[in-house]
């Protein structure tokens, strides 16, 4: 199995020797290097020398966001996945940090006990994010595309008059074969880790086994479209896939 290097970058001495104790206690995780400054993972990034899997990375660092560690970490190792693990959870912070290239979102007030297990179940395929953090962002996402939607619903109902107008007669009246939708355990799935639940804490509350949520994740994204958990929310928002989400929604 691989070992993955991880990089840690947080200005608290205590929290740093906290992370760096978990990722040296796994044995499929390798402390590649921790410090507590942008200039200082900057500097280390920029070493040629230097091979980097996963960052983890906090956004309020003394010298800079760790956003440019983000940005400056996806640009010279691309294989390199960050998670952040902040203070700030708003969501302009956690929007920016998406953009940026970051695959999850911990918020510290609910950073696991063992940040190696986030670390891990992030390496293989899932995007950890705080149930608090997901409804936020989930709720400004909504905002945001809620016109856009209802003129994409809209645009849809034209499209589908003209095309049932257009057929031979005898057929306007049949079912217009439309795009493949999610099964009721996916979009079961997809709510669970869309509100920020981990594989092993959505096999327990469906009462499967971690691997069939896997085998749903890959089936969710083949499907969407995606290739992250961020991309398969955001994606399922947008086609109305998550109606949970659509109404009363705190800001």
């Amino acid at each position: 199995m691989p070992v993955w290097r991880v990089l840690i970058v947080e200005d608290d001495s205590q929290t740093r020797e906290f992370f760096a104790a978990s990722v040296s206690h796994c044995d499929r995780l390798e402390l590649a290097a921790s410090m507590g400054s942008v200039a200082e993972a900057r500097a280390w990034l920029a070493n040629p020398e230097h091979l980097v899997n996963v960052l983890l990375v906090d956004l309020g660092l003394p010298d800079g966001s760790g956003l440019e560690v983000i940005r400056y970490a996806r640009q010279l190792h691309p294989e390199c996945e960050p998670l952040v693990i902040s203070m700030f959870g708003d969501e302009d912070n956690v929007l920016a940090s998406i953009e940026a290239g970051a695959l999850g979102y911990i918020h510290k007030d609910s950073t696991p006990e063992n940040v190696a297990e986030t670390i891990l179940e992030m390496k293989q395929g899932a995007s950890p994010i705080s149930p608090m953090i997901a409804r936020r962002v989930l709720s400004k996402y909504l905002r945001m595309h809620a016109t856009r939607l209802r003129a994409q619903v809209a645009q849809g109902m034209v499209a589908l008059g003209n095309t049932a107008s257009a057929m031979p007669d005898g057929q306007a009246g049949r079912d217009v074969p439309g795009p493949a939708l999610l099964t009721g355990k996916e979009q079961e799935v997809l709510e669970l880790i869309a509100r920020g639940f981990s594989y092993a804490e959505t096999a327990r509350l469906q009462g499967i086994s971690v691997h069939t949520v896997r085998t749903h994740i890959k089936s969710i994204y083949s499907k969407l479209a995606v290739h992250s958990k961020n991309e398969a929310v955001y994606e399922a928002v947008k086609l109305g896939l998550l109606p949970s989400y659509t109404q009363g929604q705190p800001d």
